[in-house]
């Protein structure tokens, strides 16, 4: 049954819509103004909608309203949600921390892992692939205050991640990921990752994407090369209680 036999449900979902509408030409809005500030276009940016404590109602809102690309940091959460909306042309992205255990599930639906930061990961990332005999594109994370206490690997492992991703089968070195710390000014981060980003087109030269900038600091991400932007707050509003 629609929704339109319940005028309650419709007049809320029309009134989402708006909301999300207005929020995501808020966003594209700040897009364009910090590309124009660097001389870049906004068409080579892709605009990920981090979704997670959000419903698969607002992923479907999002996609009408022309995102394509959307991100999730809990496998719990996420797998539901992406088979929910299985029926949309969508690009699932998964940007949390992956624990090893988790990474075949999470194989089954993601496209692009962002969180790649340990050689287990990327063994049991390719063995899920294939099993599933799906490809993945996946990007090292990078810890870019040298502290892999939050995640991501330290500057120096960097290169040798990325050869181990482009070696195994089933997996595609996709480019580099990483969070501006707090205490680290973001450009300073982003620099980092910037420079990152170098050292792993060195080893496979289409591994284009840098995965950085989020609500609070995609000004400063896009200055320094960001091709892939996480948005969340200021996309769907302050975050809910988590899904359990």
């Amino acid at each position: 049954m629609s929704d339109t036999s319940f005028p309650g449900l419709a007049g809320a979902a029309a009134g989402r819509r708006a909301e999300l509408a207005a929020n995501l030409s808020d966003v594209r809005d700040r897009i364009g103004a910090a590309c124009a500030a660097a001389g870049r276009d906004p068409a080579g940016l892709t605009l990920i909608a981090i979704t997670k404590t959000w419903p698969a109602s607002d992923v479907r809102l999002l996609a009408g309203l022309g995102v394509t690309d959307v991100g999730e940091n809990r496998d719990q959460e996420a797998a539901p949600k992406a088979a929910e909306c299985s029926d949309l042309p969508l690009t699932w992205h998964f940007v949390g921390q992956l624990q090893t255990n988790k990474a075949s599930h999470v194989a089954r639906y993601a496209d692009v892992i962002h969180s790649v930061d340990r050689p287990r990961l990327v063994r049991a990332l390719g063995a899920g692939a294939r099993s599933a005999g799906r490809e993945l594109t996946c990007l090292v994370q990078v810890s870019v205050d040298d502290d892999p206490g939050r995640g991501g690997a330290i500057l120096s492992s960097v290169p040798a991640l990325a050869e181990l991703i482009e070696a195994e089968d089933g997996l595609l070195l996709g480019g580099v990921m990483a969070v501006a710390p707090l205490g680290m000014a973001p450009a300073e981060a982003f620099a980092t990752l910037r420079k990152c980003s170098d050292s792993v087109r060195s080893v496979r030269p289409g591994a284009t994407i840098i995965s950085a900038g989020m609500s609070g600091d995609l000004e400063p991400a896009i200055e320094w090369g960001a091709t892939h932007l996480r948005i969340g707050t200021a996309l769907l509003g302050a975050r809910r209680p988590p899904v359990m």
